[in-house]
């Protein structure tokens, strides 16, 4: 039971980090030493100091004898900083409780080699599933090649997302808009497509008083990503004069507009429209953990029919907007109940005065594992 405790601390500690390590994953690291914790540290921002190290550095000389609990396997290998395996054995730690193996196959058991043929005691696989949670995005992109993708939508009773005319300012309440600042906040990528862009001409970056969202330090802006098949994207565009950068995807680079915030890339066409397939491999090779997709209808229902959708976030607000107005999904080839598509809903729970219901395409569940066992 005490193992337990200290391992679920250290996952409350790597949660902090949930803001500012993309691409990195969130870590966090406990030292205990007589059943106390002596130390705590967690990833904090890429490319500086690994969980390992900043509970080390705080313990000092009270990591000598002590036990670390780490929630992934230490690196072994010399990235922007040093081997935090190495590390846990030169401050003299003994025993050394992991949660996951790391997927990176940089790492993949050769931190837990180092730390045994060190003759430090080594325990893998405390509260796995729950330290699989802290990171799907990266777990999935080191496993899979691929992202994970998550769709925002935001409804009324009658599951409609917008008037006919297009008008959905606003679908939800403040308290569900700032719960998808937060979810913006935590993804590598935000990415709609060009019909979203020339309709609402969005921001799509994160927006939040710090008071309010529970979060402290530097806001991260995730890349934009922008599906444009035809290089319709104006230079007036407003996502274009704000901080962080803009990635175009497109058919043809010639036809795309020049401007210093804009990375400009060539995606092939399937039947009209850009290979969603390759924009997913594209962006995995951007290092994009995860995807939050605030999209219309027609590509959030072309996203879920190649099953490329691991995660849908509905938020359900309590009005009617009538037979006109819009839908969630375009899904046009189903006609029949077989050809449901099934999802396994993982939690519903009020926000403000709507509901948002998080729910997991089961199609794409049994893919990945398909995937896993392949590999």
């Amino acid at each position: 039971m005490q193992n337990t405790r200290f391992m679920a601390s250290a996952m409350r500690y790597a949660r902090r980090g949930v803001y500012s390590t993309s691409p990195n994953p969130n870590v966090g690291c406990v030292i205990v030493k007589d059943n106390q914790e002596v130390a705590v540290g967690w990833h904090q921002k890429a490319g500086e100091a690994h969980a390992e190290i900043n509970a080390l550095n705080r313990a000092g000389e009270l990591a000598r004898g002590a036990t670390a609990y780490v929630t992934l396997e230490p690196c072994s290998h010399q990235g922007k900083t040093g081997p935090c395996a190495d590390a846990l054995i030169e401050a003299g730690i003994s025993t050394v409780y992991i949660a996951m193996q790391d997927p990176n196959p940089l790492v993949a058991g050769q931190g837990i080699a180092r730390l045994r043929e060190a003759g430090l005691e080594v325990h893998v696989g405390l509260l796995e599933s729950r330290a699989r949670q802290l990171n799907p995005g990266f777990i999935k992109r080191m496993d899979t090649g691929l992202p994970f993708v998550r769709v925002k939508m935001a409804m009324s009773l009658d599951g409609r997302t917008a008037m006919a005319s297009g008008e959905s300012q606003w679908v939800t309440g403040p308290d569900a808009r700032q719960d998808v600042q937060r979810m913006r906040a935590r993804s590598s990528a935000i990415l709609t497509g060009i019909g979203t862009v020339l309709a609402d001409d969005p921001s799509l970056n994160v927006r939040f008083d710090e008071t309010n969202a529970g979060f402290s330090g530097e806001i991260r802006q995730p890349l934009r990503v922008i599906l444009d098949t035809h290089g319709r994207l104006p230079a007036t565009a407003k996502l274009l004069n704000l901080q962080g950068q803009v990635l175009l995807l497109t058919a043809d680079k010639t036809a795309a507009i020049e401007h210093p915030n804009l990375m400009v890339e060539e995606v092939a066409v399937i039947n009209g429209r850009l290979d969603l397939q390759q924009v997913m491999q594209l962006l995995a090779k951007y290092q994009v953990n995860e995807v939050h997709v605030e999209a219309g209808s027609v590509l959030c229902g072309a996203l879920l029919n190649e099953n490329l959708v691991d995660e849908i976030v509905i938020y359900m607000a309590s009005h009617l907007m009538g037979n006109d107005a819009q839908g969630l999904f375009s899904l046009p080839d189903i006609e029949t109940m077989q050809q449901r598509i099934n999802l396994k809903i993982e939690d519903i729970r009020a926000v403000g005065e709507d509901w948002r219901i998080t729910a997991r395409p089961v199609i794409t569940e049994m893919l990945i594992n398909n995937r896993l066992e392949q590999h």
